[in-house]
Formats: structure tokens, sequence, C-alpha cells
């Protein structure tokens, strides 16, 4: 990103015309500390070039008198990168946003640097944000949906900067130029963005996902004395998200203290936040709003807890389990697969 400073130039390492100005391949800096290194016309930027900012960041196109023009690839100081459609210096026109792994994260239009028109944000678990962005680039409306991993099922309706307010149940029937097609389902279900808190796990407990209703579903576990179990309502393959996980939020230091007994349904979400399902919410006539955790575990899992989701294909009706939860120094009873001596996690 470039500095608030303005663009001084401090040194310059190249050639330099009869008037002192940069000319051919040149490197400058900056007062600012921001450098570029590319092809210089009598003072002016013109050809392949490259600025290096003062926060670790960079910006590679190509210039015409002074402006980046078409292709431009911003990379973020963390690694992510933006690509994009530059005239006249701005981001106006199409662009894909990409994590530092790789992954696609947004792709959409720009307009004047601001993102514009019909934009789509991806998520890791296949999940993705869609609709119109306001004038400020975020995606507040009427007409926003929440598309799940299925790229069919849908929450259509009302959002604010990307939280859910209210969405309805609906269906992804086509999209045409990047630009989607919805048809709202029957029923007067409506939902909303529900974090959890330290005492309350759900506003509408059960209220069941309409992802989930469709691929899972609770019964006695084939594992014995594992009690229910979580099973395939179908057939998938591997990488397919199945089921959520959601619990109130608490400390591992909450976890830690307590009988280890009470600790069944706990699960690390981060280095602070444990999600746990505590009575009487591991029972579905209080709590079916996911139902990740009635899950077991087994030595030989056919899913994980993870983004990267089921390890092996799943027949119909199968028991789904999961590594067992086994207990790690400073964590929470679930301890990632690598961490516990396990072979690393299968796509």
């Amino acid at each position: 990103m470039d500095s608030d400073d303005e663009m001084v130039e401090e040194a310059v390492e190249g050639h330099l015309d009869d008037d002192g100005l940069p000319h051919g391949f040149c490197t400058v800096t900056y007062s600012s500390t921001d450098r570029f290194e590319g092809n210089f016309v009598h003072g002016e930027k013109n050809g392949r070039g490259k600025f290096f900012f003062f926060d670790g960041s960079t910006l590679e196109g190509y210039y015409v008198d002074d402006a980046l023009q078409g292709q431009g690839v911003y990379t973020y100081e963390d690694g992510g990168v933006l690509q994009g459609t530059y005239v006249d210096g701005e981001l106006n026109g199409p662009a894909q946003e990409y994590d530092t792994d790789g992954r696609l994260i947004f792709k959409g239009q720009y307009k004047d640097n601001i993102r514009h028109g019909v934009c789509w944000i991806y998520y890791p678990d296949g999940g993705s944000l869609v609709g119109e962005v306001n004038e400020d680039g975020e995606m507040t409306g009427e007409k926003i949906a929440y598309v799940y991993p299925d790229e069919r099922t849908a929450l259509y309706g009302k959002f604010i900067d990307g939280e859910m307010i209210e969405g309805k149940l609906a269906t992804l029937m086509s999209t045409e130029e990047g630009r989607p097609h919805f048809e709202l389902l029957p029923g007067n279900s409506v939902y909303h963005f529900d974090k959890s808190t330290s005492s309350c796990i759900s506003s509408n407990a059960l209220l069941p996902d309409p992802y989930e209703s469709e691929r899972v579903y609770v019964a006695e576990s084939l594992i014995s004395s594992a009690g229910e179990g979580l099973f395939s309502k179908v057939a998938v393959g591997p990488n397919t998200v199945m089921s959520f996980y959601n619990g109130v939020r608490i400390t591992h230091q909450e976890v830690d203290s307590r009988d280890w007994a009470l600790n069944g349904n706990t699960l690390s979400l981060d280095e602070e936040t444990v999600i746990d399902v505590p009575e009487p919410y591991n029972h579905v006539s209080k709590y079916c709003a996911s139902l990740g955790h009635k899950a077991n575990h087994s030595f030989t899992p056919n899913c994980i807890y993870d983004i990267r989701n089921t390890w092996e294909c799943v027949k119909d009706a199968d028991d789904w389990a999961s590594l067992p939860k086994i207990p790690h120094l400073d964590q929470a009873p679930w301890a990632e697969p690598r961490k516990a001596g396990i072979p690393p996690y299968s796509n």
C-alpha cells in the first residue's frame, strides 16, 4: 500500500537524461521509503515496472505516461494477491483476489478503486457470499445471498456489510456472466446471523440448518456404547462439507479446570476460545441448529473437523466418525491429528 507521504524522489539509481530525470531502467527511492524499479522515459514511468511499498506490499504492471494501465498485480504484505485491471493508475474493471495459499477469495468488478456491481466472496469451506455491493463496496443490500458449499443451497435476503440480517431459503438456479439467479423456496423460516456467546448457544436452537438437513441425520450409533451418532443421508465423495459445529464459547482455562467428563463436546476454535455443546443442548430435542457434535470418534475415521471436510468417500447411511479426542498438553480435548502423532490429513 502506498504511504501517505508525498512521493518525492530521494535517490535515483540508473541513467539520467540531460535534465537530470530518470531515463531507461532505474530504481527510484522516495521520501516515503517506497521504491520503484522499472523503465522511465524522461522522468515518467513507461513500460514494465514494480513498486515496493514501505509496508512490504508491491504493485507490478505496465505503465504508460507515468500511470499504471491494463493488468496489474498487487501483492499484500501478508502474501495475498489482487489481480486487477487498471485505468490511469486506478482499479477499474474485473479483478480477482487470492489468499496466501493461492485460494480464490474474491471475484468481481472495481470502479475507482472500490468494489462495484455484482461481486463474489469465497470462504475456505467452499461457501460464498454474492450480491451487488453498495457505493462503499460493501455487501449491503436486500438481494445478497450466502451460498452453501454445494453451490446450490442459499440463504437470500438482507445483509449489512456481509452479515445476514434476514435470509430465506433459496436455490441458486444459474449464473450468467457472474450474475446469479435465485429462486426462493416455499416456507416461513427466516435465518439471521446468530453468533453464540458464553451463555447462549443460539437464539433459535431448534431451527435446523437447511444444508445439514439434506445431508445428515442423528440416530443410534453403530459404534458400540457410543450413544447417538451422525449418519449420512447421501453418498458423497471426499472433501465434502456435511455438517457444522457450533456451541457456547468458553475459555481453555475453564475447560482445563473442570472435570474431564464435562468436556465430551468441546472443540478448540482458536488459542482463546473453545466451542462446547453442554447439557441439555447435546440432546436434539433441545438443540438441532447444528449437528457436527454428534459425529463420534474412531481410529478408523471417515471425516475430520477441518475445512478440508470428509476424508474419504462415504456411502449413504454410514455412521460418521472422526479421530478420537486425544488429550494434548496446553490444548482443549480436541488435538489436531498432526499434533497428536496421527498421520496428516488426506484429501
